[in-house]
């Protein structure tokens, strides 16, 4: 079976980036970032990715820094550096590995250097596509200084993946609900900054993939047709009502639970499906493929390989590319 896993990780290469002054390394060799040691060690290790997509039978991933990496207690020249330095590392970590699929990260929490990164990385075909923190530090994305990013990526029908970053809600600092409840919050919101700023709608090319079943955003976009319906206070006139502007995004079907499924088909189109592990965090899926029925499944077949195609764009490796 032949497909594409759209949410996995490793880990930069760090040697000669000039970023020593913000990155450390801990006795097992892992990054330590902002005093915090980054784990699992497979992060470091793109061979044993290759072995988990032999493992599943697919051909081919698209890989992200995680968000440890992402840097939002960096700003202005540091955090400029820094962008430079976990773009340019992950580079040098998939070179020679050609079934690995690189994403540049864009430091979102400060809209001008992402900019500024995108337009040092844009034109380098090496790059899939972006990813960026969703939540955390990052000001809403409905506001002006997103405006001149969002327009270059739908100059581009660049791919966009939002992976939610920590939560500042500290009273999910017990029972690891910052990771269980705080991330799909943080992707949630990040949504509706984009539905209710009516981004979706103004920047048509711009190819949105979301992660984790898309946080909790399903299962409120009921309760945002609703609000327009009734004109509650804040609300702006969109050119999208939510339920239209959610179809036009893609999502992993990482939710742990299959009745989940018929949910995200019915909320983002079965066109709009994607193959999502998490590698190699314990809070992914060892098997995406299986987890959506198997490869006898049409669902599964066409969340790995056409929708893998239409979200990412025809490019070479892509089955259909």
């Amino acid at each position: 079976m032949s497909g594409v896993d759209v949410h996995t990780h490793l880990a930069p290469v760090f040697t000669g980036t000039g970023v020593d002054d913000l990155v450390d390394t801990a006795g097992d060799g892992r990054h330590v970032v902002d005093g915090h040691p980054i784990g699992p060690a497979k992060l470091h290790r793109p061979e044993a990715l290759l072995a988990y997509l032999d493992s599943v039978g697919l051909d081919a991933a698209v890989v992200t820094v995680p968000p440890p990496y992402h840097g939002q207690h960096l700003v202005g020249a540091d955090c400029a550096r820094w962008a430079a330095a976990v773009n340019d590392g992950l580079l040098a970590r998939v070179a020679g590995h050609s079934r690995l699929r690189p994403l540049a990260f864009l430091p979102m929490h400060e809209p001008m250097v992402a900019l500024a990164e995108y337009r040092r990385i844009r034109t380098d075909p090496r790059w899939w596509g972006v990813t960026a923190g969703a939540g955390g530090r990052t000001p809403s994305l409905a506001g002006p200084a997103f405006a001149p990013l969002f327009q270059a990526l739908h100059t581009d029908r660049r791919a966009l993946l939002l992976h939610p970053c920590a939560t500042p809600d500290t009273r999910l600092d017990e029972f690891y609900l910052g990771n269980l409840l705080g991330n799909p919050v943080e992707t949630g919101v990040a949504v509706a900054q984009l539905v209710f700023g009516d981004v979706v709608a103004r920047y048509p090319g711009l190819r949105l993939i979301l992660v984790h079943g898309g946080g909790v955003a399903p299962a409120v976009v009921g309760r945002w047709e609703q609000g327009v319906a009734t004109d509650r206070p804040g609300l702006v006139p969109l050119s999208l009502p939510p339920a239209q502007a959610m179809r036009r995004m893609w999502t992993d079907c990482l939710t742990h639970h299959p009745a989940m499924t018929a949910v995200l088909t019915e909320v983002f189109g079965p066109s709009r499906l994607l193959l999502g592990s998490d590698w190699p965090f314990p809070m992914g899926c060892a098997d995406p493929m299986a987890a959506l029925g198997g490869p006898a499944d049409p669902v599964a077949r066409r969340a790995a390989t056409a929708n893998a195609e239409a979200a990412f764009g025809a490019r070479p490796g892509l089955p259909g590319g």
